[in-house]
């Protein structure tokens, strides 16, 4: 029964039930709408069933289709995970390994994991790159990297993740800031009135704010990279959320200060780093111990007082 049937043809039926009509699943595969029509139409009589009930303006999946659907985009998965094997066993033993890592992932642990991993795999090159929220699962998703260490905020859409360690986001402005100055908590209407320095992406107007929880001031100055936020902060232009763990030694000597926020009165805010893979990736023996002593050197640092941190 199943003899004939193609991936072309199951990736055709996926379209046309995303899309929600022929025409649109054409558009979305590039392909004129009469051979969409025809490629459904061959699957039916090849299966023997009734995919879409096509009486109204636009096909509806039948509940013979949605079963369908279902297993077809497990064996796109099964495809795209032989594609990935096949493309592996042809590159032979791994050669370079491409890592991506969020901006918020502490620099000491990769100089350390650096270090391991030159005396491990003499033989592997390592290209490491650093990317700001979904830039780092976008860098996974496009096969840019093998997999990635991303906050949980990014966009995990089509990848697997796991978390690996939680960053504490501390409130400091510079000693000499108004804020550093003022006695017991500061309530949100104070902060409304300083600037806020905020890392993000660039964003239009009309997109969701999905970074910018925590953000308590319309006077914002926005950063794409910590170093430069640090760098504000600490020279008086603003206040913001830090990793605690890049701003640990700025808070020992008096050079930044941990602000009392109303609005964290209960816990301070936290974010998770979490390992990102695409679904269908086949990992070698040098990607698995590099994301086992990642994570760990990782969680070393972000969360020294934790039973793994050190």
């Amino acid at each position: 029964m199943l003899e004939g049937v193609t991936i072309e043809q199951l990736r055709t039926l996926r379209a046309v039930a995303e899309a929600g009509s022929f025409s649109a699943a054409a558009r979305k595969l590039g392909r004129v709408q009469a051979a969409v029509s025809q490629a459904i139409d061959r699957l039916e009589s090849q299966l023997g069933l009734r995919l879409f009930d096509r009486t109204g303006r636009v096909p509806v999946l039948t509940a013979h289709g949605e079963a369908v659907v279902g297993v077809a985009a497990k064996v796109e998965e099964g495809v795209g995970a032989l594609d990935e094997l096949v493309a592996s066993l042809k590159r032979g033993a791994e050669r370079t390994l491409h890592i991506v890592v969020d901006v918020m992932f502490p620099t000491e642990s990769l100089v350390a994991f650096a270090k391991d991993f030159a005396r491990e795999h003499p033989d592997v090159g390592l290209l490491l790159f650093t990317e700001i929220l979904s830039g780092v699962t976008a860098h996974v998703r496009e096969k840019r990297s093998a997999w990635g260490i991303a906050i949980e905020d990014a966009d995990l859409r089509d990848l697997d993740s796991r978390p690996i360690a939680d960053v504490r986001l501390v409130p400091v402005a510079a000693r000499a800031h108004p804020l550093a100055r003022r006695e017991g908590r500061i309530d949100a209407r104070v902060l409304a009135e300083t600037v806020q320095i905020v890392q993000g992406q660039h964003r239009p107007e009309t997109e969701s704010a999905r970074d910018d929880h925590g953000v308590f001031s319309p006077k914002t100055w926005r950063v794409v990279d910590l170093a430069t936020k640090q760098a504000l902060i600490a020279g008086g232009l603003g206040w913001g959320h830090m990793p605690e763990h890049l701003v640990r030694d700025e808070l020992r000597s008096g050079r930044l200060v941990e602000l009392r926020l109303d609005a964290w009165r209960s816990v301070a805010p936290r974010r998770s780093l979490v390992l990102v893979w695409r679904r269908q990736a086949v990992m070698g023996p040098v990607a698995e111990w590099a994301q086992r002593r990642l994570s760990e050197l990782c969680k070393k640092v972000v969360e020294p007082g934790s039973p793994h941190g050190g």
